[in-house]
């Protein structure tokens, strides 16, 4: 037996087979998958344990929610093709997409109240893609979000970390984007759908609004930014009803503050925001 030639041919298996491995973790490595919502907001996230299994909600997905929260953007988790949007009504996932990232991972997002993209379509990572619902198989305003590898669910990873499983956690965006010149999102965006602009101040960096939305009383306050857009920085917004505490939302924000949604029946309000060292505070007004 030629004892050479044997431990040269075992070398070169080894060393073939330790190419296929690096190339099918390199073939099978997940995107950076990024909050699916703007950057800088703060949503809890909830998974759920085996005595929860839904047909439609697989034990690695994660529910995703805060205050006053339908009609609020989804944006992409990371960058990829549109590969469904999919309509099952009362059943299921109701509106809902799929993002084909490549490498066979997947991402998807349900009980949407819209969906603005369509199949095909390339998006960018913190791109706009619908909006928070209650479409479907839901009890109550969220977003369902899963991560899939080949069509089977894992367990969702987040700015390079693992949720937790199984409980809630608050989790802050940093899906900032590359940023820009121009704030890709308006007031009534941000507020949800039926709000209307109805007042509006500049402070340094920022443009404040007062909006109210006729069809359920309530007022919402935002701050949109427009200086230092995609990148988080100091950013507030507040509203105050007469005769109630203020609340204030203020933190390092990519593209804007709030929003801060109130109803106020016969009373009067006082808004406004600030960046930095710049504010503005209304009066007491806006009555009706």
């Amino acid at each position: 037996m030629n004892v050479k030639r044997v431990l040269s041919a075992v070398a070169g298996l080894a060393i073939s087979l330790g190419a296929l491995v690096v190339t099918g973790q390199a073939a099978q490595a997940a995107p950076g998958f990024q909050l699916p919502f703007p950057c800088g907001q703060t949503w809890e996230g909830q998974t759920r344990g085996p005595s929860h299994q839904y047909p439609h909600n697989p034990l690695e997905a994660i529910d995703f929610n805060r205050a006053n929260d339908e009609g609020d953007w989804v944006v992409a988790s990371a960058a990829g093709k549109v590969s469904r949007v999919e309509n099952r009504g009362n059943e299921g996932y109701g509106r809902w997409i799929e993002i084909n990232h490549g490498g066979g991972w997947t991402t998807r997002y349900a009980h949407l109240s819209a969906q603005n993209v369509s199949v095909g379509q390339q998006v960018s990572q913190g791109a706009k893609i619908g909006k928070v619902g209650n479409t479907g198989n839901s009890d109550g305003a969220h977003l369902h979000f899963e991560q899939r590898q080949n069509g089977d669910p894992k367990r969702v990873v987040l700015n390079g970390s693992t949720a937790l499983y199984y409980g809630s956690k608050n989790y802050k965006s940093n899906n900032c984007g590359g940023g820009g010149s121009t704030n890709p999102y308006t007031p009534e965006e941000a507020c949800g759908d039926g709000y209307k602009v109805i007042d509006g101040a500049n402070v340094t960096g920022a443009r404040v609004s007062l909006l109210y939305n006729a069809s359920n009383g309530y007022n919402c306050v935002v701050a949109i930014k427009t200086t230092k857009i995609g990148t988080a920085s100091d950013v507030g917004a507040f509203l105050e009803v007469q005769g109630a505490a203020r609340t204030t939302d203020r933190d390092e924000y990519g593209y804007y503050a709030g929003p801060i949604k109130k109803k106020a029946p016969g009373k009067c309000v006082k808004w406004g925001g600030m960046v930095g060292s710049s504010s503005y505070t209304s009066g007491f007004e806006h009555c009706d």
